[in-house]
């Protein structure tokens, strides 16, 4: 099977093309094909594999398995990727693409230089409120807190969901927090049916965040798309940030706007090819 590793600020996946016959993954077979693929001692090693197939609603559909083998919603560097990958293959020739998502139809918007795409900008939709599953509409309920005590330390969050659900923590030192520790009790709270991505932000001023996440079915990642539109979206309904909004993560910088006039959220940033490979996928089985 061939595949190729894609990296956006070093959130790390491998992208199957199933739309060419050469690759063919039994449904059943692709949670297996995740956990051995993204195994990163006896597999490729990856945060996840992303699946590139026909759309009957969008020009492409993207499916996003986690490095333990559940499918994810949405991925905002995945996303990106994606777009890099269908433009650079020539499987389309529009800079204007739109991708079904579990999360929804997503556009994007990609910028090349010497015929590469180089950047790409994502319309990532509005972030809604939420408690457990049930949206609450912003403009008729404050935000729900949830407060935790880990280790000692009382932690204060906020859940809100960008096609996948978040629970945004501010802090003053995001590094001295076991993330470890903190992420996996979160994660698996009985608040959460479903699990949940953790994102911890630190305030630096009116137009910058730093934040490190704990993504549900990987653990601590490099970068978070969908975690940095989450803690953009919060930090600024709460008035700690303006609507353009840099956020620093550990692989790199994302630059995050929020329309004042529809309230949709935009990511910007850069993705890269790592490298094209094949794999064989007999062992699949022992994972």
């Amino acid at each position: 099977m061939e595949f190729t590793k894609m990296t956006g600020l070093g959130n790390d996946y491998l992208y199957i093309n199933l739309i060419d016959s050469k690759n063919q993954i039994a449904n059943k077979d692709i949670p297996k094909t995740s956990r051995y693929m993204s195994n990163r001692h006896f597999g490729v090693g990856a945060d996840g594999i992303i699946l590139i197939e026909k759309s009957n609603i969008a020009d492409f559909k993207m499916r996003i398995f986690n490095q333990d083998g559940s499918e994810a919603q949405m991925c905002g560097n995945g996303i990106r990727g994606f777009a890099k990958y269908v433009y650079d293959n020539k499987l389309t020739t529009s800079k204007n693409i739109s991708i079904e998502t579990l999360a929804g139809i997503r556009t994007v918007k990609v910028y090349t230089v010497n015929g590469k795409v180089d950047l790409v900008e994502v319309n990532m939709g509005k972030a809604s409120i939420i408690k457990n599953d049930d949206i609450i509409p912003e403009n008729e309920k404050i935000p729900i807190k949830l407060e935790f005590e880990i280790e000692g330390k009382k932690l204060v969050g906020t859940f809100v969901s960008i096609g996948n659900p978040h629970f945004v923590i501010v802090e003053k030192n995001i590094e001295k927090l076991n993330i470890e520790k903190i992420g996996k009790v979160i994660e698996n709270d009985k608040h959460f049916p479903n699990r949940v991505n953790v994102e911890f932000a630190t305030i630096i001023d009116r137009g910058n965040i730093k934040m490190r996440v704990w993504e549900r079915g990987s653990g601590e990642t490099y970068a978070c798309g969908t975690g940095a539109c989450a803690s953009v979206k919060i930090a600024n309904f709460y008035g700690l940030v303006r609507e353009n909004v840099k956020v620093y993560l550990k692989g790199g910088k994302l630059d995050i706007r929020i329309n004042k006039s529809t309230d949709e959220i935009y990511m910007t940033g850069v993705t890269a090819k790592v490298f094209d490979g094949t794999i064989k996928n007999d062992l699949v089985n022992i994972f």
